[in-house]
């Protein structure tokens, strides 16, 4: 069967293959960082939790249960997860929590919900 890690291209570029190397490991904390948020906003409850706080800036744990039809305990859940993933904070009223999107994470995400409000837009007029 041959080698498993052989490739069939006639020549190998030292220098990109080196310049490429030089690229990955100088955003290597950008990359785990991105990798991060992606994870914890690839599961669609904690999707759609940060589309809400990026839409309403800051949300309480029951605001979030009305408007998802979740219980509060589930929606807690999700909510300990992004906050332990640094993503999002919170501050207290009161016995109140509200959380609301680390701005840091607000440019990253906001091209994402962007598409979704576009998308929305588009199949609402066809």
């Amino acid at each position: 069967m041959g080698d498993v890690n052989s490739c069939i291209r006639e020549k190998a570029n030292p220098i990109q293959i080196n310049e490429c190397r030089n690229k990955i490991a100088t955003n290597e904390t950008s990359f785990t960082q991105l990798s991060g948020i992606l994870s914890l906003a690839g599961n669609e409850v904690r999707l759609k939790i940060l589309y809400l706080l990026e839409q309403e800036r800051e949300l309480c744990p029951c605001d979030l249960s009305d408007i998802l039809g979740m219980s509060i305990p589930a929606v807690s859940q999700h909510l300990r997860k992004m906050k332990d993933g640094n993503i999002i904070e919170f501050r207290k009223e009161g016995q109140t929590i509200f959380y609301s999107l680390k701005s840091e994470h607000l440019k990253l995400l906001q091209p994402f919900f962007n598409i979704i409000n576009q998308i929305n837009l588009i199949t609402e007029h066809a």
